[in-house]
């Protein structure tokens, strides 16, 4: 895996190892050479796991829409910035730059983003792999909502099944790489 895109808050969030778990897997990704694509900005969890990966050299690719651009929240020091349009041309280009996704804790935007992910691999448009990075135990209950949409059947379990939900940064990236090589040779 050479990418990894991450959906984060633009907030830190009121616990503190929100920041602290951002910091620790922006320097994993950097000690693996995987590149950071997200969403550009210089606030919240968003900035701490740029800066993260960029203060232990490695290399951070952002993606934002002039509207934020022109909020000053853009990241200024990143090795490359995309300045789209639109959220839409924001989440397709970050799609198209990443061979895999990771979801941290955020709010309404980071479950649009990744569940347009999950969609896309589920309609076929995109086949790569989709983690969940369990911070604080912060996804449990957004997995109880998928587990009562398969016993309720609006989501096929296979669906289900391909979603990666970790706590471990290490682990983490381990089955998000193992997923990506699985789906890569399946293409």
């Amino acid at each position: 895996m050479k990418s990894v895109a991450v959906f984060c808050g633009a907030n830190f969030g009121n616990n503190p190892i929100y920041k602290i778990r951002a910091q620790e897997l922006g320097k994993l990704l950097a000690e693996q050479n995987i590149q950071l694509v997200f969403g550009g900005g210089r606030v919240g969890l968003m900035g701490t796991i740029a800066d993260s990966v960029l203060q232990h050299g490695g290399k951070v690719t952002g993606v934002i829409p002039q509207s934020l651009v022109d909020r000053e929240v853009a990241h200024a020091s990143l090795t490359e910035l995309h300045v789209v349009q639109t959220m839409h041309e924001r989440k397709a280009l970050m799609a198209s730059l990443a061979d895999g996704f990771i979801a941290m804790p955020g709010g309404f935007g980071t479950l649009d983003e990744v569940c347009e992910i999950i969609t896309w691999n589920q309609l076929g448009i995109i086949t790569k792999p989709v983690a969940f990075y369990n911070v604080n135990n912060y996804f449990n209950s957004f997995m109880q909502f998928i587990e009562r949409s398969v016993a309720d059947g609006f989501i096929r379990e296979e669906y289900q099944a391909n979603l990666i939900v970790q706590a471990e940064p290490v682990k983490l990236l381990q089955q998000l790489t193992e997923a990506s090589n699985v789906l890569s040779k399946s293409l």
